[in-house]
């Protein structure tokens, strides 16, 4: 058998050639011999990091932006004919730039006097010992040797735990999963390290959840214009970039209308983006009464509805008040509530997804009940990652 070239990515990153065959660590347009040996071709990228491909934080650093802004197109694209979904136009994907994520939850283990923090490797629980790392924002990547030492002191000799970091408006958030600091010394210890390295908030979770041990002002994100007070483990965009690419789209499928339901609100990121009147409901208490306090202290016309869309979802009269609704559901996608949304009355739709494969579903639901997918922006927040989320404009 001669040379084969890949013409794509599967799903999780393998090259895939025309005769099918799956090629681990290829890109389009790599050659491919019979006896495996590949020849890189106009899209193989050297990676940057040293810890590639063992860590699991990426898959896919052997490819240029060309290569991966069609991976991330070919993701939508397959999800949507696996639902017959064929006219939609599909956009030019945005994608995040190296050293933009900032959050992570990395794992900690000790081994007497080693303790290894880092990304577990790919399809395992064994943890990398991150020595570098070219997607997390330069602010989390400075505390994550001082984060080694610190947890050697709290996991004792054999343990085992996490640590979440979040960058907010006052600095670094950071929550220590699975650790405690029962004596004097460990609490003195916490605080000092805290205090040296300016972060903006530290707290521990010892399994009853988190308890804050330092925070000189109250943590806050800002969204939409709008400090909100940040709970502990909240969801947020997972880069600036990408959340604006995100409110981009989501403003332009809304368009005109001033009258608009954000469900699945989370925080505020799309509600507190709007300028008109807004329902925003959110199942979670902590971000929906966060969302609540900032929307109250900025005086937005956000009204927010402490509601599980999954159990409670919002019936077609109460949807048929509003000139268009926002949906951003987690992972599994937003069945129970698009059922309903199919048969109203809104004349536009925003989705926003983290899971192409649930928004196709969910797409499918709507364009039967009579709405038009309009157009589809991939959202590479997740730099080489096998992770696509995206944004979409439905109309009726």
């Amino acid at each position: 058998m001669s040379e084969e070239a890949i013409v794509r990515l599967a799903a999780r990153g393998d090259g895939v050639t025309e005769s099918g065959r799956h090629v681990p660590m290829t890109a389009p347009g790599d050659l491919v011999g019979a006896d495996g040996a590949v020849t890189p071709g106009p899209h193989h990228a050297v990676p940057p990091c040293r810890h590639f491909p063992e860590c699991g934080g990426c898959q896919l650093q052997h490819i240029d932006d060309i290569a991966f802004a069609g991976f991330l197109r070919d993701r939508v694209a397959s999800a949507l004919a696996a639902q017959g979904i064929f006219e939609a136009e599909i956009r030019s994907p945005h994608i995040s730039p190296p050293r933009s994520r900032r959050r992570a939850s990395l794992r900690a283990e000790s081994r007497g006097k080693t303790v290894l923090l880092g990304f577990n490797a790919e399809r395992s629980h064994r943890i990398v010992d991150m020595r570098e790392c070219h997607i997390l924002r330069p602010e989390l990547f400075a505390l994550v040797a001082p984060l080694r030492a610190l947890m050697g002191t709290l996991l004792g000799p054999r343990g085992n735990g996490g640590v979440r970091l979040t960058l907010c408006d006052q600095g670094v958030d950071v929550l220590l999963e699975n650790a405690a600091a029962d004596s004097l010394a460990a609490t003195e210890a916490l605080a000092a390290f805290a205090e040296t390295h300016r972060l903006a908030r530290l707290a521990l979770d010892d399994g009853y959840g988190p308890q804050t041990r330092w925070e000189p002002e109250p943590v806050t994100v800002t969204l939409g214009g709008v400090p909100v007070p940040l709970p502990h483990g909240a969801f947020l965009q997972a880069t600036e970039e990408g959340e604006a690419a995100l409110v981009a789209a989501m403003r332009e499928a809304v368009g005109p209308a001033r009258i608009v339901a954000d469900l699945f609100a989370g925080l505020g990121t799309f509600a507190l983006a709007l300028p008109g009147k807004t329902y925003a409901a959110e199942g979670a208490r902590d971000a929906a009464l966060s969302l609540k306090a900032a929307a109250n202290r900025a005086q937005r016309e956000v009204f927010v509805d402490h509601r599980d869309l999954f159990r409670r979802p919002l019936d077609e009269k109460e949807l048929g008040r509003f000139e268009a609704v926002i949906l951003d559901p987690p992972r599994a996608g937003a069945k129970e509530q698009v059922a309903v949304l199919a048969r109203s009355a809104a004349p536009r739709v925003a989705y926003i997804s983290c899971n192409p494969s649930t928004f196709a579903r969910d797409a499918r639901m709507l364009i039967d009940g009579g709405y038009r997918l309009e157009w589809v922006k991939p959202v590479g927040q997740f730099r080489w990652s096998t992770h696509a989320e995206l944004a979409a404009a439905f109309t009726k």
